[in-house]
Parts: C-alpha cells; structure tokens; sequence
C-alpha cells in the first residue's frame, strides 16, 4: 500500500492551516514540519501521510480520508469550508459508492473527501 501522497502548495502557510483544521475531525495531525514541508497523518508518525511541500501544483488531485462515523464526516466538511475550503458536495450518503461522503475544495483546487462506508442509503 502507499506510505505517502505528496502535494505542492501555492501558499504554505494557508494551506498548513487549512489541513490542520480540515483534518482534525478526521483524526489527522500535523505530526512533522520542517521549512516548507509538513506531515499530516497519525499523531505517531506511523502509517500512510500526506506530504504537504511548498509550491507551485502540478495538477489537481482527489484525495479521499477515511472518517469514522457520519458525524466526522460532517464535522470534516464544516472545518474545512470554516478554513476556507469551497462546497464540492455537501455530506450525505452516495448509494452508488456504498458511503456517506463530503467534498471540498483546497485552497489550490484539489478536491478533498471524506467518507464512511455505509451500506444504508
């Protein structure tokens, strides 16, 4: 499986803090920072990362976190539109993906998800 995704940023800074607020209902934490890299993953540092490096993006990604529940679902598209994010599909179930699902933009236009499997409609 993968140990890592790495994305570029236009804006360190905004995008930091958009990630740690974004992600935090998630469970995710900045858990490394040097300069103009930063870790966001499991407070340990084990497991699968996201690798957020300054500058400019290459191409716009899909990035998909897995929550918990619904209510971390919600929680994570409330904080990232609070962040600063764009609505790309508010929280609610998906039937044809088996989930309940939300959708935001970045700040640079990669479109974040997060999604609970969910057999229900």
């Amino acid at each position: 499986m993968l140990h890592h995704v790495g994305i570029r940023a236009r804006d360190f800074a905004e995008s930091k803090a958009f990630y740690t607020t974004a992600l935090a209902p998630l469970g995710v934490v900045c858990f490394y920072e040097a300069g103009t890299v930063a870790e966001f993953g499991h407070a340990s540092g084990d497991g699968q990362s996201l690798s957020l490096h300054e500058g400019e993006p290459t191409e716009r990604l899909h990035l998909a976190f897995f929550a918990t529940s619904r209510e971390a679902v919600d929680a994570f598209y409330d904080a990232a539109i609070d962040a600063g994010g764009r609505d790309n599909g508010p929280p609610g179930p998906r039937p044809h993906y088996r989930a309940y699902c939300a959708f935001v933009l970045d700040p640079d236009g990669n479109n974040l998800e997060a999604l609970v499997k969910d057999a229900s409609p």
